[in-house]
């Protein structure tokens, strides 16, 4: 009531008496003492973003979630390297036994030297098949051992026990290894056939079971035409011998019968001008190694008299060199008058008559 009497008239409150408050005297002794407390300053955004990032890292650095993924990416990392630097240190290899090859193959001055060093295999192709072969071996080799180890370890960072497994892989092992032992062994044959370099393709082989060309040189397989053109397919692991006919030389051994009564003196000089004029021939001086040899009389028998010839010649060159070889001593006997032995009389008559 008095609130709104004073609201609707405010002169009226102009001339209220004006009140006195009492004031209270307190001494200083009883007043308690107060002490001032140090707030803080409020932590700016920078500090909080770097708090953050600490204590989100020291998280990720203690989760094992990241420890693996690091140990995984790292060990994949570390197999890739290593893979890329046993590739570049097998090609390098490869290339230096290449160049090798090519310079032995520019440095062979005689022509039996060239000769024998294509057909021992040194020559510049058969080399760079042979070190492509082995370094292909080498990279499959070098690159499953090194997969295989990092698999091992991602799968020890999983927390996968590797004892069970590595067990059971072994009891796995040595039953292939009974079951196929055969195979191991066709492709144990295989990488030394070729570390040693026992025979290629286009070489003329002796493996006991069949003799002819190979046409095909596998790890497991070795491919042989012979001479029927029947194709052999014989296990590596099956060859207990082999004889390569073209490497290092072949041997033309050629006889030539004439009758006894020729004169020795002039057929043997007769057949040593043949022998010249062959190896002087341009055709024939990559199949000749050297002057082929007139030995002499190898027999008498019957009115027969047999000169032997021999010829060294390049591997599997002795064929086409011996019939060279008959075609010109007969052309050079026929333009001398040399006569072939005659037949013989038989015994107790001329002509097949018996004698009363």
């Amino acid at each position: 009531m008095t609130f709104a009497l004073l609201t609707a008239n405010p002169q009226r409150l102009l001339s209220l008496p004006s009140l006195s408050v009492p004031t209270l005297s307190v001494p200083p002794q009883s007043l308690p003492s107060l002490s001032v407390v140090s707030v803080p300053p409020l932590p700016t955004f920078d500090s909080l973003k770097a708090a953050n990032a600490k204590q989100v890292g020291q998280q990720l650095i203690d989760n094992p979630l990241t420890i693996i993924g690091v140990t995984i990416i790292c060990t994949l990392v570390g197999a890739l390297v290593l893979r890329w630097l046993l590739h570049r240190a097998i090609d390098r290899v490869v290339a230096n036994a290449l160049a090798r090859a090519a310079r032995h193959e520019t440095q062979t001055p005689r022509r039996a030297s060239r000769i024998l060093a294509q057909a021992t295999g040194l020559n510049q192709s058969r080399s760079a098949q042979r070190a492509a072969t082995m370094g292909a071996i080498l990279k499959s080799t070098s690159t499953f051992v090194i997969f295989a180890m990092a698999l091992l370890t991602i799968m020890a960072a999983l927390g996968v026990p590797l004892g069970p497994l590595l067990a059971s892989a072994g009891v796995v092992g040595v039953a292939l290894g009974f079951g196929a032992q055969s195979l191991v062994k066709d492709f144990l044959s295989g990488i030394f056939m070729m570390f040693e370099d026992q025979y290629g393709v286009g070489d003329v082989i002796d493996t006991g079971e069949a003799i002819g060309t190979v046409e095909d040189v596998t790890l497991r397989v070795t491919k042989v035409r012979d001479g029927s053109g029947i194709v052999w397919y014989i296990r590596n692991g099956e060859i207990v011998r082999i004889g390569n006919r073209s490497q290092g030389w072949s041997t033309a051994v050629v006889d030539i019968q004439i009758g006894y009564n020729e004169n020795l003196d002039i057929v043997l000089p007769l057949i040593s001008t043949v022998t010249r004029e062959l190896d002087a021939a341009p055709e024939w001086t990559t199949q000749l190694l050297e002057e082929p040899v007139v030995a002499g009389v190898e027999s008498m028998a019957g009115g027969v008299v047999t000169v032997r010839i021999i010829a060294k010649c390049a591997p599997n060159e002795n064929f086409a060199v011996s019939r060279e070889i008959r075609a010109r001593v007969k052309a050079a006997l026929d333009a001398a008058g040399i006569r072939a032995p005659q037949p013989q009389v038989p015994y107790g008559g001329d002509n097949g008559v018996s004698r009363s």
